[in-house]
């Protein structure tokens, strides 16, 4: 078992290294499948920001670890782990132990409430009860029979007239047996009516359609049609964070995007994301990143 698992860790590894030439992420020919690359644990403008929006979403690496950094909470995994996150958060990762000799190397499928919804659906599906984290990510164990489906996955880019008849089959496989996994509840808890998750998605897209605005705990307590201490209460277990901190984590990363990849000037940036003062943009981009916005923006110069 382990002699096969190092053989299909070794060609998913040899496939992402052949199909991605540059640093960061990049999409593929696959709509859903996405690689990436690192060669440095340090932020690099070439590579794109350690930071940004993820979907919902199952990752594996391949080669190095990975540091998923949510709230205040770090998530670590690497080659005999996958990493789910079952809705859209704003995180924070690192890749510690990458080099130019040795990158970082990883693969992402997301995948959407319809598939869930699909596979739940059927007759072979059950669901059992099982007492998870209700936290919106987690790591779980990378078992051979999921490594098999992806690599299988991945593959289909060598063959791409396979890729619109099985690709939806694997991923539809790799979905499937995260959901019948240790922390399958997790993913589950998104697409059911009566779960308090469901209702925390409602306010996380409220929350990422506004969050230039200024929001009132008590409006986004009636997106979610809970109490304002319960809305308090399942928003943290779910994100790590509260409303305030989600809503200020989303502000800084569209900050610090619009200085490095479009030059904008730190003030018009902090303006555009719905700071109004300069003094309190700069303290809390410094307490996020490391180092005041204008060192930023010096960068992009």
């Amino acid at each position: 078992m382990f002699d096969q698992t190092n053989h299909l860790q070794n060609e998913l590894a040899e496939l992402i290294d052949r199909h991605t030439d540059k640093e960061g992420y990049r999409s593929t020919a696959i709509p859903y499948l996405g690689f990436s690359r690192y060669s440095t644990s340090h932020y690099s403008t070439l590579a794109g920001p350690p930071y940004g929006l993820y979907n919902p979403s199952l990752g594996i690496v391949v080669q190095g670890t990975k540091d998923v950094i949510l709230g205040g909470v770090r998530f670590r995994y690497g080659p005999s782990n996958y990493f789910v996150t079952s809705m859209d958060l704003p995180i924070i990762f690192e890749a510690p132990e990458a080099s130019p000799q040795v990158p970082n190397l990883a693969c992402k499928i997301e995948f959407t409430p319809s598939l869930i919804l699909e596979i739940l659906g059927t007759d072979a599906f059950k669901v059992t009860s099982k007492k998870t984290p209700k936290q919106g990510m987690y790591v779980a164990k990378l078992d051979v029979s999921m490594l098999d489906a992806v690599v299988r996955l991945v593959r289909l880019l060598d063959k791409p007239d396979d890729i619109p008849i099985l690709a939806p089959l694997y991923t539809k496989e790799i979905l499937y047996k995260a959901l019948r996994g240790e922390q399958g509840d997790s993913i589950r808890r998104i697409v059911m009516d009566r779960s308090p998750t469901i209702h925390i998605q409602n306010a996380i897209q409220h929350i990422l359609q506004h969050f230039h605005d200024s929001l009132r705990i008590e409006d986004l307590a009636g997106v979610a049609k809970m109490s304002i201490p319960s809305f308090h209460r399942h928003f943290k277990e779910v994100t790590a964070m509260s409303p305030i901190q989600f809503q200020k984590q989303l502000r800084l990363q569209e900050a610090r995007r619009l200085i490095i990849s479009e030059s904008m000037d730190v003030a018009n940036a902090a303006f555009q994301v719905g700071y109004e003062s300069p003094t309190q943009f700069s303290r809390e981009y410094s307490r996020m990143f490391g180092f005041p916005p204008r060192e930023e923006e010096k960068k992009t110069v």
